[in-house]
Formats: C-alpha cells, sequence, structure tokens
C-alpha cells in the first residue's frame, strides 16, 4: 500500500489552476446570489458625492483661509494631502495608531485620519508646514535637526507637531500617566519618562526614540533658557 488509510479515504482534490478556481466561486456566488467582494472582505469604492450631498468649510490651514466645498466623508489627512498638496503630513497606519498624520487643531495635536474634514470647520489647523516661519525653522525643528532625531524622516512631521503640543501641555500643567504629583501647579517637569509618555502615540519604526527624546528636552531646556 502506497499511502495511508486516511489517504485513500479522502476524496480527491481537482486540479484547478487559480484561474479556474476564482471563476467556479464567481458562479457559486452568483447563483446563491452572494456579493463575492463582500464575503472576501472588500469594500467597494465609494461613488463621488454629489453636489446635493456635498457641505461647505471655512477652515483656516497654516494661517491661510479656505472656503471648500466637500464631501462629508473626507478626512481632514485626505483634504490636506489629496485637495490642498500639503503632503508633508503622513498617512502611516489610517487607523489612528501611529502619530504620522498628526496635526494640530487649535493647538491641541489630532490624529487627522480620524477627524472628518467637515468636523473642523471653523477651526484653526496647523500643519507641519506651518510649524517654521518666514522659512526659518522653528526650535522644535532645530532640536530634531541638533540631535539626529530621525532616520528615514517618514514619521518626522508627526513627530514634530506632537512634540510642539506637548510642550504646550506641559507649559500649562497637564499631567499625564507618569507625572507623580497631580496636584501640582505650573509647568510639568518633562523628565525622560514624561516625554517618553506623551510621546507614545507617535511611532518610529526606525527606533530613533533615545534622539526624540533627546530632541523635545533640548527644545525645552532652548525654550526655558529664552
Amino acid at each position: 500500500m502506497n499511502g495511508s488509510l486516511e489517504d485513500d479515504l479522502r476524496p480527491p482534490v481537482p486540479d484547478l489552476t487559480r484561474r479556474e478556481c476564482v471563476s467556479a466561486l464567481g458562479a457559486a456566488s452568483a447563483a446563491a446570489g452572494l456579493d463575492l467582494a463582500a464575503v472576501a472582505g472588500l469594500a467597494a469604492p465609494a461613488e463621488a458625492a454629489s453636489p446635493a450631498q456635498t457641505v461647505l468649510v471655512a477652515v483656516r490651514i497654516n494661517n491661510t483661509k479656505h472656503d471648500l466645498t466637500i464631501d462629508p466623508r473626507l478626512t481632514l489627512l485626505d483634504l490636506l494631502r489629496e485637495h490642498l498638496g500639503l503632503t508633508g503630513t503622513k498617512k502611516g497606519c489610517d487607523h489612528g495608531q501611529c502619530g504620522a498624520c498628526t496635526v494640530l487643531l487649535n493647538g491641541n495635536r489630532i490624529n487627522s485620519c480620524l477627524t472628518l474634514a467637515a468636523c473642523v470647520d471653523g477651526d484653526r489647523i496647523e500643519t507641519i508646514e506651518g510649524i517654521g516661519k518666514g522659512g526659518t525653522l522653528d526650535p522644535v525643528q532645530s532640536a530634531f535637526v541638533d540631535a539626529d532625531a530621525f532616520q528615514c524622516g517618514y514619521c518626522t512631521p508627526g513627530q514634530i507637531c506632537s512634540a510642539v503640543a506637548l510642550l504646550s501641555e506641559a507649559r500649562r500643567g497637564d499631567a499625564s500617566f507618569v507625572t507623580k504629583d497631580l496636584a501640582q501647579l505650573g509647568a510639568v517637569d518633562l523628565t525622560d519618562s514624561e516625554v517618553r509618555e506623551r510621546m507614545s502615540g507617535n511611532i518610529c519604526r526606525c527606533g530613533a526614540y533615545p534622539q526624540i527624546v533627546r530632541a523635545v528636552r533640548i527644545a525645552e531646556e532652548q525654550e526655558t533658557s529664552r
């Protein structure tokens, strides 16, 4: 006997090519009234919104006012990148988990991939393109250069926007998970632990975390000395 009893009892498998298999599945799905794309977990591309389905948004981005007519399903990230050409804000995970798309909304950091553009009507947005003024690097940007706090650079715009907001949060005394004295008044002492915790929403796949922490500390020291 060449095979085991289990092999002898196993039903024969048809010798199908991949194309023949896909065609057979399609035919079977059609016969059963199934949406093959839905079964496979693939969403059909969304249709463009008709004029009756669009919304008007007035938003100030990097100190420039924009009056826009947009699809209400459009994210702030895609508005910035695809409609306004502000490609410094990066699309990483597109699920709010990596921080590459971080921008400032009225001075507070947000994940632009999770924010609908229609929800920022009347608000003030600052992207990495607006951090420096008049061609001069912001102190946080300079600190990232001085500390060599990047490698591939893909996450760097989000890291810098997050660090700018972090310094503002620490100045006004916002506590983090590792802040020891929650009752303290005034600015928070930005230890390495504080910086790591506050920057934990921004992932660097190159692993430049020690340099990023150092860059934030340098920026804080420069800010304090001014």
